[in-house]
């Protein structure tokens, strides 16, 4: 046997680094969140070559003292913690002192870094843990670090890196997940000097969604809140139309720590499961906050994994208000022919054949008489437009030039006089003071556009002292999330009059107009400005479906006893579990008997369930339980039900009376959740009058 040698610190330093430092992603990680513990309120980060070559990552944090700078390099040096003790109350993204030294151990470092209360800065070299110099510098308080050349001394860790461009992807979806959790932190994210990412930190998260994942997944986010006394959650939710095949978009933070833990994913796929299709994923950003003593953070050297005291407890809580939120909601699933930015434009409705076109003036009539009386007394004072000043008119041009899309296209069709061949018409969500107040502009634009004091300065703004494109940057950003949260207070104000105006409500049955089966599948049905069509197999399997586990939960059911009985062979573990879960199986409806040997008699199986129960389906139901435990026979149980009440379920093809269609969906009307059935498949789907229109170009 080879004897025993001590390591020497630079092979320590290696393999340390080889367990936090895995690719130029950990170096991002590590050094963005010791920004974060500095106070950091902005924070860049610029990469060349997938941070393969070069990392710079700047802050306006507290900076490091220059006396603290000969300990800044050191293995488990840290101004985290003091003792042991300090490990159950951690509240900062860091605290091992691992980092720096192992990142130090495996590149070239050059750090500049000032706090407030010093004059000039310190600048510091060390290349593959050894010191190269230290000297002062002019710089601005907070801190530079500048990584190069990683794994120049370890070529065997080097090789095995992916590509620049799969290296960069890497980091940007940890700038991405950190810029979700720190919405009050300005991050702006640079690869081979073009801007990726930059947010605002004006401590708006729906902000930083819109920045990250656009419109899109914007639009479909629900708020979610919930509290007691051990756990605080908040953040947000898509509806379930909004589904990936992979959990990239299951973002949730502890304390604002990114992690991954089995039982966060878990409580929210099984909230999510009764609502979206088997292997797809919903999106989430959700901050759970906890206290320090009930979590252990120091479980993974990484820190990607914690570990709780009470995880049945948290659970049950993610789960619970996750389901909360997502129950009573309006889930149909809403289709689309266009495409989602043809969508948001304001569109025009094209003339009847052989009909008068309108004059210009006429045209413009038509479009201010859309306006109520009361909006007019709100937003659109002829009077207040003829007496607008020149300074009045630049701020107007301003404004609409960093206005949504949609009203500056109007503002172009009122301008081009293209409005006199057509009339413009709004979306009944736009709210209308952009509109007027764009509108307005216009016409001024028009009439003054030969005199000087129209022009406006494009290039600086005395008031705010930026230049021309950072200030209708900055505003386009601020008006498109003012536009979604005013939108949004409409909706929360009138949400009694959307829920009796709900397409499966008492109130709206009355006003179905059914139109007729499609394919011997689909039902059309009319109803205001829309369109529903409803699967009648999905439809008929939730009903099912609700009906048996209302009747399980209520202990409604009873048992049909099987004449002859089905004889199951059982091996041990099959046989543990059986026993182990045989109360419950029992108060479900089953009654299971010894046979003999490894053999066991089912005599009676639930009465909803007769003629649907075989063989194969017991064997499954007791390899499930033999698979997961005791602690999740209810969901193993329900999903063969679901299985089962799919075969018991009307098929597609299947023609069905209008009366019978009626009657489905009275009985929709009863359950708890009618837009998904038991697989996640949409039951309803709709369509606007308007994308009708659009396919046969009435609108265009």
């Amino acid at each position: 046997m080879p004897s025993i040698t001590l390591l020497d610190d630079a092979t320590i330093n290696k393999i340390a680094a080889g367990e936090v430092i895995e690719r130029p992603s950990a170096v991002v990680k590590e050094l963005t969140e010791n920004s974060i513990d500095a106070g950091a309120t902005v924070i860049t980060v610029e990469i060349k070559e997938g941070g393969i070559s070069f990392i710079r990552i700047t802050d306006n944090g507290s900076g490091i003292d220059e006396s603290d700078m000969p300990y800044v390099f050191l293995r488990h040096s840290t101004s985290k913690i003091k003792n042991a003790d300090d490990l159950l109350r951690i509240k900062s993204l860091g605290f091992r002192g691992e980092a720096l030294s192992s990142i130090a151990a495996v590149s070239q470092i050059e750090l500049v870094t000032k706090n407030t209360e010093s004059f000039t800065g310190v600048r510091y070299l060390i290349e593959g843990g050894v010191e190269k110099g230290m000297e002062h510098i002019g710089c601005p308080s907070g801190t530079t670090f500048i990584v190069k050349n990683l794994f120049f001394n370890t070529p065997a860790r080097r090789k095995f890196l992916k590509s620049p461009q799969t290296e960069a992807g890497y980091i940007q979806d940890f700038m991405e997940r950190i810029a979700i959790s720190h919405p009050e932190i300005s991050f702006k994210f640079i690869i081979n000097g073009q801007i990726k990412l930059h947010t605002s930190g004006n401590n708006n998260q729906k902000d930083v969604i819109y920045h990250i994942y656009g419109r899109d997944i914007t639009s479909h986010l629900v708020s979610v809140k919930a509290e007691d006394e051990s756990f605080s959650l908040s953040g947000f939710i898509a509806k379930p139309a909004i589904s990936r095949g992979n959990r990239n978009y299951e973002n949730y933070f502890i304390n604002g720590r990114f992690v991954k833990n089995p039982i966060m994913y878990k409580a929210i796929e099984e909230a999510f499961k009764p609502y979206i299709m088997l292997h797809r994923y919903p999106f989430t950003a959700l901050m759970l906050t906890i206290d320090t003593e009930l979590i252990d953070v120091n479980v993974h050297p990484a820190k990607l994994e914690v570990r709780f005291k009470n995880g049945e407890e948290l659970y049950s809580f993610l789960y619970k208000s996750l389901k909360d939120t997502l129950e009573g909601r309006d889930l149909i699933t809403e289709v689309y022919l266009t495409k989602e930015e043809d969508k948001q434009k304001i569109h025009q409705k094209l003339p009847e054949p052989f009909e008068v076109r309108r004059g210009q003036g006429e045209g413009l009539s038509a479009f201010k008489q859309q306006v109520t009386s009361q909006d007019k007394k709100m937003f659109f004072d002829e009077k207040e437009a003829e007496a607008v000043k020149t300074t009045e008119i630049g701020r107007l041009k301003n404004y609409v030039d960093a206005a949504p899309s949609f009203v500056k296209e109007a503002v172009d069709r009122v301008k081009s006089s293209g409005i006199g061949e057509s009339e413009v018409l709004l979306e009944d969500t736009v709210p209308p003071k952009y509109v007027y107040e764009a509108a307005r502009n216009a016409v001024e634009a028009v009439s003054l556009s030969n005199q000087d004091s129209m022009a406006v300065n494009r290039d600086f703004d005395k008031e705010t002292g930026k230049s021309g494109d950072e200030e209708r940057a900055v505003r386009k950003s601020d008006t498109e999330i003012e536009y979604q949260e005013e939108k949004d207070a409409i909706d929360n104000e009138t949400g009694e009059i959307y829920e009796q105006l709900a397409f499966l409500s008492r109130e709206a049955v009355t006003e179905h107009k059914i139109i007729g089966q499609l394919f011997n599948t689909y039902w059309i049905i009319e109803y205001g400005d829309k369109m529903f069509i409803i699967d009648q197999h999905a439809a008929h399997e939730k009903v099912l479906y609700e009906r048996i586990i209302k009747r399980f939960k209520e202990k409604e059911h009873f048992s049909q006893q099987l004449m002859p009985p089905i004889i199951l062979s059982l091996n041990i573990r099959e046989r543990e579990a059986l026993v182990r879960n045989l109360d419950f199986l029992t108060e479900a409806g089953f009654e299971f008997e010894e046979f003999g040997g490894k053999e066991y008699a089912v005599r009676a199986v639930p009465g909803d369930l007769y003629n649907l129960v075989h063989y194969d389906v017991l064997i499954e139901i007791i390899d499930g339980l033999t698979e997961e435990g005791t602690n999740n026979t209810p969901e193993i149980i329900l999903d063969k039900i679901a299985s089962m009440s799919c075969k018991a379920a009307v098929k597609g093809s299947h023609k069905l009376s209008v009366e019978e269609a009626r009657a489905l969906i009275e009985q929709l009307l009863t359950l708890e959740n009618p837009y998904n059935c038991p697989h996640g498949r949409p039951v309803i789907i709709s369509m606007s009058k308007y994308e009708v229109e659009r396919k046969f170009k009435r609108i265009v």
